[in-house]
């Protein structure tokens, strides 16, 4: 078997496109996922508070039991059949970051449950409203243990991004499909998107893991 990369360095300005716009999709969905997951992740601490843990719950559960995919073509395909006409890139920004609030709403409500609830009474009896004593006292706290598995889950994130290809937008694996159907060496092309996606979730690693230091060595978290 001999291996041709030639096409891949033919083609090597178009997938560094690709990356760029895998970059700019992720980033877009890793906020809009971030402030998804904070919301529901809080919601989802009060049972007693029924509508707003009902509707949190059942997001939650749809979303996690659902296949990425379905959910992308749902908004995709589904919402013109409502007069609703999304562009490819936004439906792939909303389909990532509704799927991705879900998980980390989990990692928000788990880390937020896993300080000491004498925090929060000990704030309250210092005259801390409900909302001071999360901002101030719990979240900080609970951020840095969130650290760990929101890196898992946005290095997912980047993974899954290969998937909004299939709606037409030009990312990384778009861009290496299109020079695969006019030089037909896949497993060179493949090999070069496995690559660079490979250099991105290092990337992404790097940085998580020394934020989670820097946050450590402030005395955040003893």
């Amino acid at each position: 078997m001999n291996l041709d990369f030639t096409p891949v360095w033919q083609g090597w300005p178009q997938l560094m496109h690709g990356a760029v716009v895998t970059i700019e999709i992720t980033a877009a969905s890793l906020l809009l996922g971030c402030v998804l997951g904070l919301l529901v992740g809080i919601a989802r601490l009060d049972p007693s508070k029924k509508l707003i843990y009902g509707l949190a719950t059942g997001y939650v559960t749809f979303i996690r039991g659902t296949p990425l995919l379905v959910q992308l073509f749902l908004l995709f395909f589904g919402l013109p059949q409502f007069n609703i006409l999304l562009p490819a890139f936004a439906c792939g920004v909303l389909g990532l970051g509704i799927y991705s609030g879900a998980y980390v709403s989990e990692i928000v409500r788990g880390a937020i449950q896993s300080i000491d609830r004498g925090q929060m009474e000990a704030a309250r009896s210092l005259g801390m409203s409900y909302r001071q004593a999360m901002r101030i006292i719990i979240l900080p706290q609970a951020v840095v243990r969130m650290i760990p598995p929101l890196g898992n889950e946005f290095i997912a994130l980047i993974k899954n991004s290969a998937l909004v290809s299939l709606l037409t937008i030009a990312d990384l694996m778009h861009e290496g499909q299109k020079i695969i159907s006019v030089s037909y060496r896949s497993l060179e092309v493949y090999l070069a998107i496995a690559f660079v996606y490979l250099i991105l979730t290092s990337l992404t690693g790097l940085l998580l893991r020394h934020m989670e230091m820097r946050l450590r060595a402030g005395g955040v978290v003893q």
